[in-house]
């Protein structure tokens, strides 16, 4: 349980727009389909403008623009809007700084 705890220690309201997202329970909160409000699921793989995110056996691809999405880090859970995550994974620290420094603690 303590590994469990500290794989998700550095987590925080800030600093969820600079993290890794693969892995984390995802529901999606608002959409512009709303056939995708209510989903959730585990994000399995992250691309510039879309999430894949598995439920159970179905795979969805969920664009970024246009969703806001509560992730769950172990406990705590953020919420997240689209435009604060478009980008592609390994360039988002240094282009996701604006939206860390915009977010409040």
């Amino acid at each position: 349980m303590a590994e469990y705890a500290k794989k998700w220690q550095g987590y925080d309201n800030k600093s969820i727009v600079l993290q890794e997202l693969i892995g984390l329970k995802v529901t999606v909160k608002r959409s512009s389909d709303s056939s995708r409000i209510g989903l959730k699921g585990t994000v399995i793989d992250e691309t510039k403008f879309t999430l894949r995110v598995k439920n159970g056996q179905k795979i969805t691809t969920v664009p970024k623009l246009g969703t806001v999405f509560s992730f769950r880090a172990g406990r705590k859970s953020f919420i997240v809007e689209g435009k604060e995550i478009n980008f592609r994974p390994h360039e988002r620290i240094s282009k996701g700084l604006k939206f860390y420094k915009a977010r409040s603690v």
